[in-house]
């Protein structure tokens, strides 16, 4: 259990560490993105929809969970649905740990193009020129390095030290994307960005492929269902409240999301209005690191806004890896260890298991798909711990207590039905997307993007978990039992 002095010292530190949790680089470079190509406006329809029936509903169950268990992925499983099934909490918790190992990279990469625009390496003469020239080189490796140890260092100084870190970071970032966004709807033509991004088109609501992308969107940018917002609840004040902060969160996380849309759409739409959908089609590491550039070198004081963009970018991705580093080492520390040496062991494998993915697009590509895909399983198993324990029954216990701001009604009950649904539509649809015209192409081991690189990997890791299940429940539970007598 959590010590009296692992707590947040207010709600309000609380609220900016969980928003700097969920605000990541997904929200700064893959939103503008997936909204440009997917309707501008009808897409945000359907965004908004999934906010409440994906992304608050799993917050206000992972919210409830932390508090009311007090322990990790794993402990929280336990002790709601039993020690059978300590193998669905280490699930959730492997694969938020295995995004970390290239989310560091990718850290890696905003700290570089951060320092290029100040030096003036970026962005150069030939667009994407520089970015070529770093992904996947020994450069690559030593932002990575430094990433990854700015994150070790937030969370060795322990619920304080990531308290004080999001109270400079997060509201750093606010004031950046509210500049930015100012920026860029000031410039001529801004208006064209505008009116796609806020205009809905009805007719293209008929189309199932925008309602899918808007729920993978929710998935991976608000971190509901990663078990992040679990980990940090367990630092939570007995008397802070679930379920206003879950909507709290919700729509702030999205409220950047859609500054970030509107500084980017806008500025397209101003400067490039002819490659627009080259722009927006480039994937997220060449609409960040190839065509942002070519935008603000175009705009007058352009230099400058890059620099606050990926300063933002940066603070967006650091707040981000430091949840992900403390879920990590929150299951260590629930399986024995103590927190500086949960920290180190964390740190070290971090450090070791980023440099495939800093060295290799193609690796990174290939974890990226596995384990993003993994989150839509994670989601499930959440939800089937609700089923499981009772929906109702969940509600009155842990949601619905003696300190709630506001009364969560029988809607969320069949919210969480519904994101069982989801998961599985989610599941089945990119993996219906992957599938390869023979099966050398299906079920190819390492490739970017097929079926079997994902089969075959959480294959491999449930197999190993079903096996230690025991183990974990044991260790976990006698940790749990020293900790409380």
């Amino acid at each position: 259990m959590a010590s009296k002095s692992e707590v947040f010292s207010s709600r309000w530190g609380m609220l900016l560490v969980m928003l700097g949790m969920a605000v990541g680089t997904g929200n700064i470079w893959r939103f503008p993105r997936i909204a440009a190509s997917n309707g501008g406006g009808s897409f945000l329809v359907a965004w908004v929809v999934f906010l409440l029936l994906w992304s608050v509903p799993l917050l206000i169950l992972e919210f409830s969970m932390g508090k009311g268990t007090r322990k990790g992925a794993i402990g929280s499983f336990i002790k709601t649905i039993g020690p059978g099934f300590a193998w669905m909490g280490a699930w959730v918790a492997f694969v938020a740990t295995a995004i970390m190992f290239y989310y560091s990279v990718v850290m890696g990469w905003t700290i570089r193009f951060f320092v290029a625009t100040l030096t003036g390496d970026v962005p150069g003469a030939t667009p994407g020129a520089f970015w070529e020239g770093f992904a996947g080189s020994p450069g690559a490796v030593v932002t990575h390095v430094v990433a990854m140890s700015l994150g070790i260092f937030v969370v060795s100084k322990g619920v304080k030290g990531i308290e004080t870190a999001a109270r400079i970071l997060i509201p750093s970032l606010i004031i950046l994307l509210v500049v930015l966004a100012i920026r860029a709807v000031t410039l001529p033509g801004a208006g064209a960005g505008l009116a796609f991004l806020f205009t809905p088109n009805l007719a293209d609501l008929a189309d199932v492929n925008i309602w899918l992308e808007a729920l993978t969107q929710n998935a991976w940018d608000t971190g509901a269902g990663w078990g992040l917002v679990l980990t940090y609840a367990i630092y939570m004040r007995q008397n802070e409240d679930t379920a206003l902060n879950a909507f709290v969160i919700g729509f702030g996380n999205n409220a950047m999301s859609l500054l970030a849309g509107i500084m980017v759409l806008a500025t397209v739409f101003s400067i490039m209005p002819n490659a627009a959908s080259e722009i927006v089609g480039a994937g997220n590491e060449g609409l960040t690191f190839i065509w942002v550039p070519q935008l603000f070198a175009l705009m007058p004081g352009g230099r400058f806004f890059m620099a606050l963009f990926f300063m933002a970018l940066v603070f967006a991705a650091w707040t981000s890896l430091v949840a992900m580093i403390e879920l990590a080492s929150r299951i260590l520390m629930d399986l024995g260890l103590p927190r500086g040496r949960a920290i180190g062991m964390v740190g070290a494998a971090g450090l070791l298991f980023g440099i495939p993915s800093a060295l290799n697009m193609d690796v990174f590509a290939n974890q990226d798909w596995v384990w993003g895909v993994g989150l839509m399983l994670s989601g499930f198993f959440f939800a089937f711990a609700v089923l499981k324990f009772g929906v109702t029954k969940w509600r009155e216990t842990f949601i619905n207590t003696g300190h709630s701001d506001i009364h969560i009604g029988a809607w969320w009950d069949w919210a969480i039905r519904l994101i069982v649904v989801e998961a599985v539509v989610l599941m089945v649809w990119w993996l219906l997307q992957a599938r390869g015209e023979t099966f050398a192409e299906t079920w190819t081991l390492f490739s970017a993007f097929n079926v079997g690189t994902v089969l075959i990997q959480w294959a491999i890791v449930l197999v190993l978990l079903l096996a230690l299940n025991r183990w974990l429940s044991t260790r976990t539970s006698l940790e749990s039992d020293t900790a409380e007598a």
